[in-house]
């Protein structure tokens, strides 16, 4: 039987991440339980901030190809995002905005369809108290009513985020 194929996403790339170290940790964890783990920073993509007449005139970066060719290759999705100001990193959000924007390209299928019925693993780090969770439920949201993705029930918010990690990067 075939290993699980996810596909780790982090809605935050910068030097020193919570939350890139707390996908860390659950991609180990999922690594641990047999699945194999494909990493994506969506910072390497080079998405421009979306613009339709970005759009118009230059088409659809090839960056959201290759989103959309990562979900396409995955069983499930590992997602990690922290919380500004109550809501999804505008890196995430870009990422989906210009995925949703891609058409159909011969038996390849539009980057809404590539995200249909996959399932959704979604957790939070942050110093504050609630973890991320505000940031969580909209996410939810907005990759389930907009992508059709299917989020498992369980969601994970790790708060005061900066002491959870030992020197070595592990959770505590």
């Amino acid at each position: 039987m075939a290993s699980l194929r996810l596909l780790a996403i982090s809605g935050s790339e910068r030097s020193g991440s919570l939350n890139r170290r707390l996908l860390a940790a659950a991609v180990q964890s999922a690594q641990a339980h047999g699945a194999q783990v494909d990493t994506l920073d969506l910072r390497s993509l080079a998405l421009p901030l979306y613009d339709g007449d970005l759009e118009k005139s230059a088409g659809v970066p090839e960056g959201a190809r290759r989103l959309r060719d990562a979900l396409l290759a995955a069983d499930g999705v590992l997602l990690a995002t922290p919380e500004y100001n109550g809501f999804p990193t505008p890196l995430l959000i870009n990422g989906f905005d210009w995925l949703s924007r891609l058409q159909a390209e011969g038996a390849v299928p539009a980057g809404l369809a590539a995200t249909a019925g996959k399932p959704l693993g979604i957790v939070s780090a942050s110093p504050g108290l609630l973890g991320g969770l505000r940031s969580l439920n909209y996410t939810r949201q907005y990759l389930s009513m907009t992508f059709a993705m299917m989020p498992v029930p369980q969601q994970f918010a790790l708060s005061r985020a900066q002491e959870a990690f030992d020197e070595a990067g592990a959770l505590k």
